[in-house]
């Protein structure tokens, strides 16, 4: 049923031969453009202006790769399911509102019927022309709703149906994200706390290096200072005793 609900907001969108393209589409991702073409029996440039459309709503997606040697771009299209759903939620919805306007109209007001013209009038219409058709000159009957009401009624459950089908679709979809979303950022901050974990241990090493190599450098340091001691500590020789030598 998914299917054809998607290929119905797809031919609304973008014309019949959209809903082949779902098909086509449909659980498979980055399918060249050429290959659309050539399985709708279409030109490039025809494939090409229904996937724009689609685009254009959201109902598709693109990635494109250029051609080293030829140096054209080529498109690879992904039908979004999750986008095509929730606009076919917000046009179902629109129209059980409008059906729904119409049907409290009918089951409020009173309308006339021209049997020659088949011409439907509301009673303030009918009344405006003294209840004599415009057209032909017959007089207008009163026409029994009860068959309109319930044709609307049949409707209106038709697309409620369909539109609780397309609200549990969108919850699936939306939990599928979520768990998405959820897992990727566990991966992120596992691979962060992994890092952190090898900044620490790479510190560790290096200060335990550090401890480790310092004792030797203390003590040739302490010997250089030990060293310039004696030396300060020597006396040089007086004058007077030079003099006595010579």
């Amino acid at each position: 049923m998914r299917i054809e609900l998607l290929r119905d907001i797809a031919v609304m969108v973008a014309g019949k031969n959209a809903g082949q393209i779902v098909d086509l589409l449909s659980d498979k991702k980055n399918v060249n453009e050429f290959i659309i073409a050539k399985k709708l029996g279409l030109t490039i440039n025809q494939a090409r202006n229904i996937l724009y459309k689609l685009s254009d709503e959201g109902l598709v997606s693109f990635i494109r790769k250029k051609d080293k040697k030829k140096g054209w771009y080529t498109y690879f299209w992904t039908f979004n399911t999750d986008k095509a759903l929730i606009l076919l939620q917000k046009h179902i919805s629109k129209e059980i509102e409008q059906l729904e306007h119409q049907l409290k109209s009918r089951e409020s007001k009173r309308f006339y019927i021209c049997r020659t013209c088949n011409t439907e009038v509301t009673e303030e219409t009918a009344l405006l022309h003294n209840f004599i058709c415009s057209e032909c000159g017959e007089v207008y009957e009163l026409n029994d709703n009860r068959k309109a009401i319930g044709e609307m009624n049949s409707s209106i459950n038709k697309l409620k149906r369909q539109l609780d089908e397309i609200n549990r679709e969108v919850i699936i979809i939306e939990d599928k994200k979520s768990k998405k979303i959820e897992s990727d950022r566990k991966k992120i901050e596992k691979e962060k706390l992994e890092k952190r974990r090898k900044s620490q241990l790479e510190r560790k090493k290096a200060r335990d290096k550090l401890i480790k190599n310092k004792p030797k450098k203390i003590k040739k340091h302490h010997k250089k200072i030990i060293k310039k001691t004696i030396i300060k500590k020597k006396k040089p020789k007086s004058k007077k005793h030079n003099k006595k030598k010579l």
